[in-house]
């Protein structure tokens, strides 16, 4: 009897009964600033393509650089992905509705490093991994 040895009572069906086995509530994996300042953002700048600032009511900002993606992407480079978030932003990214990505850190001494890991990955053939850009009057993927 598998359901009696896993503490499955036939008598009470709905006991300690698991009802939510989706995926978990996408604003758990906000980054702190973000939950912080949910709801409460003024205004957000452009300061050069694909790079912005969103600044909330409590003066907290939140430094973004966006840079092109694919829509269908190996492991390989998911997994560069990641690494570069957990290097450079605390382990948080989040990919837009077209498929750009968007690296968040909440320091702006954190930028400039981070833009740098991104133009210094490059295909074999000389190509960017990771274009910075696809904000404003630009080219998106």
């Amino acid at each position: 009897m598998a359901f009696i040895s896993s503490g499955y009572n036939p008598d009470k069906p709905m006991e300690n009964r698991i009802t939510d086995i989706g995926p978990q509530k996408y604003d758990k994996f906000y980054p702190p600033v973000i939950a912080k300042n949910k709801g409460k953002w003024l205004y957000h700048e452009i300061i050069k393509p694909g790079f912005l600032v969103h600044v909330a009511e409590s003066g907290d900002e939140v430094y973004t650089v966006r840079c092109g993606g694919a829509c269908v992407m190996s492991v390989t480079h998911i997994r560069e992905i990641c690494e570069i978030a957990d290097k450079h932003c605390d382990g948080h990214l989040r990919f837009t509705t077209r498929n750009n990505i968007e690296f968040m850190v909440d320091d702006k001494s954190k930028v400039d490093p981070l833009i740098k890991d991104l133009e210094s990955r490059k295909f074999d053939g000389g190509s960017f991994k990771f274009p910075i850009g696809g904000t404003g009057a630009g080219v998106t993927n």
